[in-house]
């Protein structure tokens, strides 16, 4: 499969998608070869090559919104999860340490399994970089509560393979799937809806009798996370003649706040080698169209950097503003920065402060609460709302 790594290429798939988005509703939980069905613009979205908002935005050219509620809603998912996060970063911590390899994991990673489609589904993520979402709530379900294998160890090897990882969507999807997001509410992998959804190209009936009448595995069901990070700080303050920062988790500052800043050069930057070879070769595409971008909008000299603390460490005296990375592997680089944070200022796009204020409770009053908003195209919201703040 092909995914859209440079800007123009997503915007041309986006508008390809358009076309056919009224559609959606009908045919998204079908999983068929080429993913046809689906918008494919995932991994342009998690790295914002185009923003939430522009795909969001794009189906309303051509149909009602009530015919495209489902796409939007799917968008505006990925924005939910992320907020969410935000407010409860030791849940991301969490996940991390509590990645331990076991046995028998290492023969479903492979494709080795007792369950053929299950084995499609993991050489289809190896070898290329995706799986549709479906196909992923039925292999996680499978590796949890047919394997009965640790989700977070489900939930790296997601990480370890996706174009579109994305911290908070992969996390509390698998926490979702294992019964730990909504505590006690488990997604299960059944016989049925796979024959249902499962184009039947693709449809193996080898040890399917497994999925027959599934249970739930549930060791253990911990309490609700406690939001642990309610705010983040509204005291930055731009300085032309800074350097800017432009990461893999936001590679499009012209439509931010900093999209008017005048810095002194720009610095691009990935977040080191610790990806898979599709992962690292979808990324250099993606870095490089920015770095081209970043010239012709800032005018600047433009400097690539494999990541920000490597870079620093020979630019000790540099100021440094940049968007403020969500929780994740990039975050968490820049701990080890630690006194240099003085001189690292992150600012919040106006849009993710006022969707991660609604991420306190569950997705549904989240979305009422957006729907609001874009049914008065109030949304997204002016940068003169607000700028944003320092803070990790």
């Amino acid at each position: 499969m092909n995914f859209a790594a440079t800007r123009d290429e997503a915007l041309k798939r986006l508008g390809e998608f358009v076309a056919v988005s009224g559609r959606y509703s009908r045919d998204r939980n079908h999983v068929v070869p080429g993913h046809t069905n689906v918008s494919r613009l995932s991994a342009a979205i998690s790295r914002r090559l185009v923003t939430e908002w522009e795909v969001a935005q794009a189906p309303l050219s051509r149909y009602a919104a009530s015919t495209v509620e489902k796409f939007t809603q799917e968008v505006y998912w990925r924005s939910y999860w992320k907020g969410w996060l935000s407010l409860r970063p030791q849940v991301w911590d969490e996940y991390r340490e509590g990645v331990e390899e076991v046995e028998g994991a290492e023969r479903i990673r492979a494709g080795q399994g007792p369950v053929a489609v299950m084995n499609h589904f993991a050489r289809e993520l190896r070898e290329t970089g995706y799986l549709h979402n479906h196909a992923r709530m039925w292999f996680a379900a499978y590796w949890i509560h047919i394997e009965r294998l640790p989700w977070q160890l489900g939930a790296k090897f997601f990480e370890d393979h996706l174009l579109d990882f994305d911290p908070a969507s992969n996390t509390l999807s698998w926490r979702w799937v294992a019964g730990w997001q909504t505590p006690g509410k488990t997604y299960l992998p059944r016989r049925g809806n796979l024959e249902r959804y499962l184009h039947p190209d693709l449809l193996d009936d080898g040890g399917l009798e497994r999925l027959e009448n599934p249970s739930a595995w549930l060791p253990e069901c911990p309490e609700r996370p406690a939001v642990t990070r309610p705010d983040l700080p509204d005291d930055c303050r731009l300085e032309d003649g800074c350097v800017l920062w432009v990461h893999e988790g936001d590679l499009h500052p012209e439509s931010s706040p900093l999209g008017s800043f005048r810095p002194s050069r720009v610095v691009v930057t990935g977040n080191g080698d610790d990806r898979s070879a599709l992962q690292a070769a979808w990324l250099e595409r993606a870095l490089n169209d920015t770095v081209a971008r970043m010239q012709q909008h800032y005018q600047v000299e433009v400097e690539r950097a494999g990541s920000l603390p490597g870079w620093w460490s020979k630019n000790s005296d540099a100021a440094v503003v940049g968007l403020r990375p969500e929780v994740g592997p990039l975050r968490d680089s820049l701990r080890n920065l630690e006194g240099d944070f003085a001189r690292l200022s992150l600012v919040v796009r106006p849009e993710d402060r006022f969707l991660r204020a609604r991420a306190r409770g569950g997705f549904f009053s989240f979305w009422k609460d957006l729907q609001k908003k874009l049914k008065a195209g109030a949304f997204p919201l002016a940068a003169a709302e607000g700028v944003g703040g320092i803070g990790s």
